[in-house]
């Protein structure tokens, strides 16, 4: 298999099991309905987030478009760095780390793009499926489906603590999804690993 195609492999993969998971948790479970995976501190967690990857927020409706467009804009140039990187025979660590990226990115553009156009809201009950253009959100401003809860730490801070005593520490608190991982290994890995070959790149 040629190095494109094994890219382009890659990226299928992360979205085919990253929109798989989102659609099975859309479909069959409420927001903010809870299951337990691994003991006490892997949980699917279902909740959805109008921003960006482990739920933080883009200031309201101008905010996600703009949100939005700089996604797209993101995976164009992050297509032409991976394909340019193939071409110039770049270490395939990068490509492959810019590859989760990307894939991430596409994954979570579209829950933005297209859920809210044929999903129902999940407040209260199971989302159900409806004709394209009547689902809760227009083009562009659905909001991304996350699933999975990891409670590394929780605890409360004793009292006689000089800093923040009682506070209640939980770790890591935001909810995320498969895309969100591909997105952050990619960055992680190119930055810890390969910021020299990745500088070398552009040489």
């Amino acid at each position: 298999m040629s190095k494109k195609w094994r890219v382009i492999f890659l990226i299928l993969l992360v979205l085919v099991v990253d929109q798989a998971l989102k659609l099975l948790v859309k479909s069959h479970l409420m927001l903010e309905e809870e299951y337990p995976l691994l003991g006490n501190w892997l949980y699917l967690h279902f909740t959805e987030n109008k921003g960006m990857a482990f739920g933080f927020q883009f200031a309201g409706v101008a905010g996600k478009y703009i949100l939005s467009i700089i996604r797209i804009l993101a995976v164009i140039g992050i297509g032409w760095l991976i394909f340019a990187f193939i071409k110039k025979n770049i270490q395939m660590s990068i490509v492959f780390s810019l590859a989760l990226v990307m894939a991430g990115a596409l994954g979570n553009i579209i829950d933005s793009a297209f859920y809210g156009m044929f999903f129902t809201d999940s407040f209260g009950r199971v989302a159900e499926t409806v004709a394209m253009g009547d689902g809760y959100a227009p083009f562009l401003q659905g909001k991304v489906v996350d699933m999975f809860y990891v409670e590394l730490l929780n605890f409360h801070i004793p009292e006689w603590f000089p800093l923040w005593p009682k506070r209640h520490v939980i770790f890591f608190r935001p909810v995320f999804n498969v895309a969100d991982m591909a997105i952050t290994s990619g960055i992680v890995y190119l930055l810890l690993f390969r910021r020299k070959a990745f500088h070398q790149a552009f040489l």
